[in-house]
């Protein structure tokens, strides 16, 4: 016993009085329900006099929801498959939208009301209720579960979806059987993506549930890249109509069509009127679970505004017999007092406008009229007996299930076997809390509406919600229907919406447009506008040589080496190709002037061979001038391996056979000029050994050394750094340049320098030899022609070197065919004038000089 001093007992100086249903049992489960909107807070210090909340406003669904525990409950006790021999009872309580008041009815149900309690008994027996359904708030949710939790008293709430609930370290003991906000804004965001609305204003009320919603919105948004907010606003409590005015305002002047609200049809209202006063129309309203619902929005002044309202909604489930069950509930018949089942006396007060004996002062000489309590249910135009959309009542009716199946799973542990310490089980004489945390955790089974309920990791249940479409029909009447749904599965959040049920409150009927910057096409990439966010940007074009080929590219992707982008910019196409082409008219009139110079050689040598033994072609060594013909010949061909696609074998073949042909070419006017040198010395006396020593053997030898000189140069040259084909992209980025590079420079620079050098050579002995009688040598013809032939190549070099891609070639073409002719027009020009013009020249008299003969 205590020492003297002491009370043996612990009296309770105060009683929460709360509005409450009972029913006794061998268990007793707890619930916490909205029955009244609003509450006048009692004092909150201990006095004598018990102090009652004065709540009014009734709220006839959240009576019915209490009304579905304790149809749940009597549906268990009839159950002879779940809990037998076991009987549950209830005790429901009335949080009146309060925190204060929901929180004393969570601590009365979780530790009782009995007025005294004895010091020295033991802490045997059961706790007062061994769970609580609800509460339906998240803030009151969070308040009570977090006490409640450091007990490891169960809690399963049907209405609060606050993600922060989630949290397992801070709420132990929270479970639920609606979604969590975090699911509901995913789905959310699912519908967003569907319409391909990326931007959207979100209005919030201030409290965790809107709060905590923002939060995961802000979040779930920027992780997927679905969109951006363009203004996030918080409803105020209560009617503040300045700031309401500004939200509205902000509404009114964003380009955003769409509206997200995560609040309570309180905060609505208020929100509504104000809206209607500014006259905002145009918008898209998108609801959560807390208002979706909400009949109060339904009215002939809101819904031009409100008409089209797609929303997020509880499950619909379907409750048999729950209706006959409604239909028998029947008041007391005593005082209504603050105990017993004053909830239902007050439902019957509201619902037939009136009052159980004995009534206020003046109730009936007011005209008011007494109950009976045989009032019929049926006659009344109630939505309390609509059991058509039943959502809330299944989240209760699935969280008295899951208490009863985890309390089921429980009493059928079998001693020795159980999960408990030392392999123990919980008993119905010693129930603790905790032990039930611990089935409820596992607990799994389908209700008759075919829906499996369990619980993860986090006390959540399976997510599954509603896509509900407000219809606004042509009469006036108003209509919430059920377009589709969205629920987890393996592939993730998955929608399902049924597009031709959508009513649209626009003229076009189709959904509106929601975008800060409409899509960027094809052939543009996306550019961020500083200071705003990233669903606002500009359409840049792709820059030459790139491509964006989807919608809303970020970045634009350059071609590959020989692709060049479209003039849309949206896709590659093949680089023109250019090169001296045969085709072109640049190439044709080169191949016709080659094949004109290769063509007048052919002739010149016809005619020489016809007139072979007359004076002027048997003069200074036809047979050097046959080959002379031949190489000019080889010259004007060669010129055609510079035109036309290259390849490796022209790319070689082309600069050897224009180099080879050259200085045979050349080589043969030197010797050529060194022959009218010697003959002109030989006859002069004691000259002749000039001509003994440069015979026609000699000749031909020297042309021989001379070519294969260049011939060993140009070997040497293929073989050690062979010209190859080159697809150049420098000159035009949207073409690709075939050309030839030399591969060696020096070996090029060579081979033009020993052709220089021979022509240079032909040149200054043609010069010395100028004086020559005219008629006898051709000095002064080849001084000419090789002056043309230098002048044509020294012009050529900086012109090649300066010329990009085919021009290149055709410079190289038009000196090689500049040079050709040059030395055939010189060199045989008058030759020919006077074998086939002037025939009476071509005599020995005529070319020694001596007259024409007659």
């Amino acid at each position: 016993m205590p020492s003297s001093g002491y009370s043996t007992s612990c009296q309770l100086l105060g009683q929460f009085h709360l509005n409450g249903m009972h029913k006794a049992g061998d268990v007793v489960l707890g619930g916490l329900f909205e029955i009244h909107f609003f509450s006048v807070f009692p004092d909150l210090s201990f006095t004598s006099k018990p102090q009652q909340p004065t709540c009014h406003s009734f709220d006839v669904l959240g009576f019915r929801q209490a009304q579905t525990m304790a149809f749940a409950i009597d549906e268990i006790n009839r159950n002879s498959n779940l809990l037998p021999n076991v009987t549950l009872g209830y005790s429901l309580y009335d949080n009146c939208l309060s925190l204060g008041i929901g929180f004393r009815a969570a601590l009365s149900l979780a530790s009782g009301q009995e007025e005294q309690f004895i010091l020295d008994k033991t802490c045997a027996g059961n706790p007062p209720v061994l769970g609580i359904v609800g509460d339906s708030s998240s803030t009151r949710s969070i308040a009570i579960s977090a006490v409640l939790g450091l007990y490891r008293v169960p809690m399963v709430s049907y209405f609060a979806t606050c993600s922060c609930l989630s949290d397992r370290q801070k709420f132990p003991s929270f479970f639920r059987t609606i979604p969590s906000d975090a699911f509901q804004v995913r789905a959310m965001i699912q519908i967003l993506r569907r319409f391909g609305w990326t931007w959207a204003g979100l209005l919030i009320s201030h409290d965790d549930y809107g709060l905590h919603a923002a939060r995961s919105f802000q979040s779930d948004l920027a992780q997927s890249g679905g969109g951006c907010l363009a203004y996030l606003e918080v409803l105020p409590w209560g009617n503040d109509p300045a700031e309401l005015r500004r939200i509205v305002e902000v509404m009114r002047k964003s380009t955003a069509r769409v509206v997200i609200v995560f609040a309570h049809e309180s905060h609505m209202i208020n929100l509504m009127k104000e809206v209607v006063r500014q006259n905002v129309t145009g918008l898209q309203w998108m609801a959560s679970e807390a208002w979706t619902a909400a009949t109060v929005l339904q009215t002939p002044q809101f819904m031009p505004y409100l008409g089209g309202t797609l929303g997020i909604a509880i499950r619909r489930g379907h409750i048999p017999g729950f209706r006959d069950f409604l239909l028998q509930l029947r008041p007391k018949l005593q005082h209504n007092n603050s105990f017993g089942n004053n909830m239902v006396n007050q439902f019957w007060e509201h619902k037939f406008q009136c009052k159980f004996a004995p009534p206020q002062a003046g109730w009936v000489e007011a005209g008011g009229s007494l109950c009976t309590g045989q009032e019929d249910l049926e006659n009344v135009d109630t939505e309390f007996l609509d059991i058509s959309n039943l959502r809330p009542e299944y989240n209760v009716y699935k969280a008295v299930y899951a208490l009863a199946y985890a309390l089921d799973n429980m009493l059928q542990c079998e001693p020795g076997r159980g999960p408990f310490s030392g392999h123990s089980c919980g008993s119905l004489q010693r129930l603790e809390p905790w032990q039930l945390v611990y089935y409820l955790e596992k607990v799994n089974f389908t209700t008759p509406f075919g829906d499996q309920v369990s619980f993860d990791e986090n006390g959540d249940a399976l997510p599954i919600y509603d896509v509900m479409n407000w219809l606004w029909l042509p009469d006036g009447r108003t209509k919430v229907q059920n377009v589709g749904e969205v629920k987890e599965s393996a592939k993730g959040e998955e929608l399902t919406l049924d597009e031709d049920k959508i009513f649209w409150n626009f003229e076009s009927k189709q959904p509106p447009r929601s975008v800060c910057s409409e899509s960027c096409p094809p052939g543009t990439r996306m550019a961020r506008i500083k200071g705003k966010p990233a669903c606002c940007f500009a359409c840049i074009p792709c820059s030459e040589g790139k491509i964006s080929n989807m919608t809303d590219s970020i970045k634009c992707t350059s071609c590959p080496e020989d692709f060049w982008s479209s003039s849309q910019h949206d896709h590659c196409v093949s680089k023109k190709t250019e090169f001296l082409s045969y085709y072109e008219p640049l190439g044709i009139c080169l191949t016709t002037a080659s094949l004109l110079g290769t063509f007048i050689c052919v002739v010149v040598l016809g005619i020489f061979i016809c007139h072979r033994g007359t004076p002027i072609v048997r003069a200074n060594n036809s047979e050097l001038s046959f080959q002379l013909l031949l190489s000019l010949k080889l010259c004007f061909l060669c010129s055609l391996l510079f035109i036309g696609r290259p390849r490796l074998w022209t790319c070689q073949l082309r600069h050897a056979a224009f180099g080879i042909s050259f200085v045979f070419c050349v080589s043969c006017i030197l010797v050529k000029t060194i022959v009218v040198l010697a003959v002109f010395k030989a006859s002069k006396p004691g000259g002749g050994s000039h001509l003994k020593w440069f015979g026609p053997l000699q000749q031909r030898g020297t042309v021989l050394v001379f070519t294969s000189i260049q011939a060993l140069i140009c070997t040497a040259w293929l073989v050690s750094s062979s010209p190859t084909p080159h697809k150049n992209t420098q000159y035009h980025n949207d073409k690709i340049v075939y050309e030839c590079v030399v591969g060696s420079t020096v070996g090029f620079g060579v081979l033009l320098g020993y052709i220089g050098l021979l022509a240079i050579l032909s040149f200054l002995l043609a010069f010395l030899a100028r004086n020559l009688p005219d008629t006898f040598n051709e000095a002064k013809l080849i001084t000419f022609s090789m002056l043309i032939f230098c002048a044509v190549w020294v012009a050529f070099v900086p012109a090649y070197v300066s010329s990009p891609g085919k021009y290149a070639d055709a410079v190289e073409v038009f000196a090689i065919l500049a040079s050709s002719f040059g030395l055939l027009v010189s060199l045989f020009g008058p030759k020919c004038y006077i074998i086939l013009l002037r025939p009476e020249r071509n005599t020995k008299k005529a070319i020694m000089g001596r007259g024409i003969e007659s």
